[in-house]
């Protein structure tokens, strides 16, 4: 998938329900990323380890019962170094318990329409109603690194030592490709070799999930296939910023008479290398505009093409308050309006 414009490029099986072991990390770092952002909890908050988070199995960065570790710790633990100790540690700080902690994952899961997706635990580890699917993991993905780019960076750590242990981070990709920046490796008997993986080329961003692959190995070289073939194929044009305006039209009976319009988000669109100049834009705008109009009102739609395929389809909004004129000029523009 583009980061930018949310296209895919390539898929198989991506709504298939699967375990995803560690890649439930991705959602367990978004909810805490969102309680930092709410101020509810801070990075130098002291979280005192539980008997419970202290013995959970798998994977683990080693804190100890009864100690107090910091937030900001725990994060670079249950990113880096994928401890599952980490996860329910600031999962029960956050909400008490771990089973409190993944209600609150399913209710951002829901708002980010990850529609077949069940959590039922911070880690990942086994669960028969613990799920997702590879399209919904690139959900949360690329919410995450929209929503907290100030965190992110955390995802391109090699190594994190704690406790005086040091342990590597465990997506290979890291060392083999300078365009990788993230993002999350997962692992059961059940669920197999997994990793989500990011690389930005030349303001290019693309994301990759594979799952159930045999071995480390292999997770790391299909995913770098998948990157390799979407930079080699595909380019993300940004046509518009937000606020830029796309089109000027008349507006009747208000205070000017020329009204720019242009989109609420920020237009990219992902197309074959070379096919840039093949692109239409239509602007398919209400036929008579009339004051008062308020900014951010959708009058009409912009629409890209190429070879007859719509890549997007989207509202053009007015960019600012346009109130009513004189009286005058209105019984002027009432007049002119007809032979319009």
């Amino acid at each position: 998938m583009d980061y930018h414009s949310g296209a895919v490029l390539a898929e198989n099986g991506a709504d298939k329900r699967l375990e995803p072991a560690s890649l439930t990390k991705i959602m367990t770092a978004y909810v805490v990323f969102k309680e930092l952002e709410e101020g509810n909890i801070t990075l130098q908050d002291r979280v005192r380890v539980s008997k419970k988070a202290w013995k959970t199995p798998g994977s683990r960065m080693f804190i100890e019962v009864g100690k107090e570790v910091s937030v900001e710790d725990l994060i670079r633990g249950m990113i880096v170094v994928s401890g599952n100790d980490a996860c329910v540690a600031l999962a029960e700080h956050i909400a008490g318990s771990e089973a409190a902690f993944a209600a609150l994952m399913n209710e951002h899961a829901l708002r980010l329409e990850m529609e077949n997706t069940h959590f039922t635990n911070s880690t990942g580890l086994p669960d028969p109603d613990h799920y997702t699917t590879p399209a919904d993991i690139l959900k949360v993905t690329r919410a995450l690194i929209a929503e907290f780019p100030q965190y992110y960076p955390i995802y391109s750590e090699r190594e994190f030592t704690y406790n005086g242990i040091t342990q590597k981070n465990r997506n290979r990709l890291l060392w083999r490709d300078p365009s990788v920046d993230g993002v999350k490796t997962g692992h059961t008997q059940a669920a197999g070799y997994c990793l989500v993986a990011s690389a930005r080329r030349e303001g290019m961003r693309l994301l990759s999930v594979v799952m159930g692959t045999r071995s480390e190995e292999a997770r790391a070289e299909e995913s770098q296939k998948l990157l390799n073939y979407g930079f080699r194929f595909y380019q993300t044009h940004r046509l518009f910023d937000a606020g830029e305006q796309v089109k000027s039209v008349r507006v009747w009976k208000g205070e000017v008479e020329r009204l720019g319009l242009g989109l609420e988000e920020t237009l990219h669109v992902t197309i074959p290398r070379g096919r840039y100049p093949d692109l239409k834009l239509r602007a398919r705008v209400h036929p008579q505009i009339t004051a008062p109009v308020r900014k951010g009102q959708a009058l009409g739609r912009l629409l890209v093409e190429l070879d007859g395929e719509v890549l997007a389809d989207v509202p053009l909004v007015a960019l600012r308050d346009v109130a009513e004129g004189g009286l005058i000029h209105n019984l002027v523009d009432g007049v002119l309006q007809i032979f319009e």
